[in-house]
């Protein structure tokens, strides 16, 4: 059985922007909702507010969602930069993005971890809902963080180009001579 590791790193990418963009719609209702209380809402005492976590996990789709864009279009046209599109690169922004999902996911966890006593009011679903979806975008990218540093320590790929199917004799940013 032949593993085709791009293909396995696109599907997980493909996986992460989609948890990023309902993430992202969810962090939005949640903060429409809250910025725009109506009058005699039983939440704050009427008055509106905002949840910093909230926009924590907003920003943090919002910088995921271009980030998994631009990766799986490096994958797939298997682009070639020497500073931009390495392993290396990726590994350092995957690193800065599980910090940012794992403060995300964490901190909306603590007060919303368990809203079961709320389930009839939407609010209590949606918060629900951006608590799963903050998880799963946090283990959709260790998953790729692990796959990412699995591979670049096993082949001393860091600074290879990260679509992860070189061919040191046809990239301009590799020395083409093997040394043994």
């Amino acid at each position: 059985m032949n593993f085709d590791l791009p293909k396995l790193r696109i599907g997980l990418y493909g996986a992460l922007l989609f948890w990023s963009f309902v993430l992202m719609c969810l962090a939005a209702a949640r903060l429409n909702y809250t910025n725009h209380l109506p009058r005699g809402d039983p939440l704050n005492g009427g008055h509106s507010f905002t949840d910093p976590i909230v926009g924590e996990i907003l920003f943090t789709t919002l910088i995921t969602i271009p980030w998994s864009i631009y990766i799986i279009w490096a994958i797939i046209t298997r682009y070639e930069h020497p500073t931009f599109a390495t392993f290396l690169v990726e590994s350092v922004g995957l690193s800065i993005l599980w910090i940012f999902w794992i403060a995300g996911a964490g901190g909306a966890t603590g007060p919303w971890g368990n809203l079961s006593w709320c389930q009839q009011f939407e609010a209590c679903r949606v918060l629900s809902a951006l608590v799963a979806f903050a998880w799963l975008g946090w283990l959709t990218l260790t998953a790729l963080l692990a796959l990412t540093l699995l591979f670049a320590i096993a082949n001393k790929a860091f600074g290879e180009p990260l679509h992860g199917r070189w061919n040191p004799r046809e990239s301009r940013y590799v020395d083409p001579v093997v040394r043994a």
